[in-house]
């Protein structure tokens, strides 16, 4: 009897072990291609970044090198003088923060109102509101210059940047995912109590919703931040910039700037977004493992 227990015991490891293996290979390789991956996508801004450092002449070496020999930080100061860098940047500021800001109060609204709320029409206006992620703004952007300049006489001004982009579809959507998610007894027992509508979004159900408010305001920061193209057309005078077309104010008439001093904008540029991103990545992660997508 202990002879074939024995020999259970020794078939039973051997099955185990190739497994072991199997899932030790499986695990290195995935490791292997997302460093790879990595690698890969981070070539690109640090090619960025030792550019900006180096002379022009030295901006297009063949073979790429991607440690620069003598650094030139002359670059990092020629884009203060060339542009109103400070300035510019105070408007990305302005605008983004803003667009940050009036999406989180009308996704949040709107998204409750199509979550909480019964009412007549609700799906079919919901599914208007999805539609319209459907369009792309290339296709919106006439109808909406003729709005803010001739309707609202905005253009040329920051307020152009910053209305339009104050209601989200996404955000909508995004935010009645997590308020449908949210159990219904907190909303009854709130009622119990004497509660209203208002009160049991602004003290309920707003909280609870906290990681999705976080993942949209890290995406539209993100989103709004880098935007060229609304700019480019509602935008004329150079102080009014944001500093994504401060950037290409830094290529000089037909190009003939210096490619080191505009990839030292880039760099100086995207340190905001990377900051944004380093202290908002754990409120994006663990509103993206919360299932805000559900329901």
């Amino acid at each position: 009897m202990a002879t074939i227990t024995q020999n259970t015991g020794v078939n039973v490891i051997k099955a185990v072990q190739p497994k072991r293996r199997r899932g030790n290979f499986t695990k290195w390789l995935s490791i292997v291609f997302l460093v790879v991956m990595a690698i890969l996508t981070l070539m690109p801004f640090v090619w960025v970044v030792a550019t900006s450092l180096r002379t022009p002449a030295q901006s297009f070496s063949v073979p790429p090198k991607w440690i620069p020999t003598d650094m030139d930080f002359s670059n990092y100061a020629r884009v203060f003088e060339e542009i109103p860098f400070w300035q510019q940047i105070g408007n990305s500021f302005i605008i983004t923060l803003s667009v940050v800001a009036g999406q989180l109060i009308t996704a949040s609204l709107a998204g409750y109102a199509f979550a909480r709320l019964r009412f007549r029409g609700r799906n079919l206006l919901f599914g208007l509101v999805l539609a319209t992620m459907m369009i792309p703004g290339q296709a919106t952007i006439i109808p909406v210059f003729i709005l803010i300049s001739r309707g609202l006489h905005l253009n040329d001004t920051l307020a152009a940047l910053i209305v339009p982009g104050l209601a989200t579809a996404f955000g909508t959507f995004l935010l009645r995912q997590y308020f449908m998610g949210i159990p219904d007894e907190f909303e009854e027992a709130a009622l119990v109590e004497g509660a209203n509508q208002w009160q049991i979004f602004r003290k309920i159900y707003l909280p609870l919703a906290s990681p999705g408010l976080a993942i949209l305001a890290v995406l539209t920061f993100n989103a709004k931040w880098n935007d060229y193209f609304s700019p480019l057309i509602f935008m004329n005078t150079k102080e009014r910039f944001p500093i994504t077309l401060g950037i290409v104010d830094l290529q000089g008439y037909l190009g003939t700037g210096s490619i080191s001093v505009v990839l030292a904008g880039i760099v100086l540029s995207t340190i905001p977004v990377i900051i944004i991103y380093i202290f908002g990545q754990r409120y994006l992660i663990e509103g993206l493992m919360a299932g805000g997508l559900k329901g």
